[in-house]
């Protein structure tokens, strides 16, 4: 029973910031790499943001890197983004995502997404 659960969400002023949150559960949570993609309408699914294992490295796309920062606490086996000034083509359904690569097989869960509005 894999689940991912995305909260914090909501609706934001542009230059707003916003705390995503996302609860793993039914897995070896440490063992994988966590990673939030969004989907704005109209839009391909997008990688905003990837943290490794034990959160020695994170990858941001371009388009966010200097104001989001993606975060782990593998004891509480929580990943989060952090987003700061945030604009209206931030809007979009954020998914969290667990990966892992064992023996040339890639390993991955997905949360449902929570919407993240940004307007005035």
């Amino acid at each position: 029973q894999v689940q991912l659960v995305e909260s914090g969400g909501g609706l934001v002023q542009p230059g707003g910031s916003l705390r995503l949150s996302c609860a793993a559960s039914g897995f070896t949570f440490s063992t994988y790499a966590m990673s939030w993609y969004r989907q704005a309408p109209g839009k391909e699914r997008e990688l905003v943001a990837a943290i490794t294992t034990a959160g020695g490295s994170t990858n941001y796309a371009d388009s966010v890197n200097g104001r989001f920062t993606i975060s782990r606490d593998n004891a509480k086996k929580t990943v989060y983004l952090q987003m700061n000034s945030l604009k209206p083509e931030d809007t979009a359904v954020y998914y969290c995502n667990a990966q892992k690569l064992r023996f040339g097989v890639t390993y991955t869960y997905w949360g449902q997404g929570t919407q993240v509005t940004v307007s005035s």
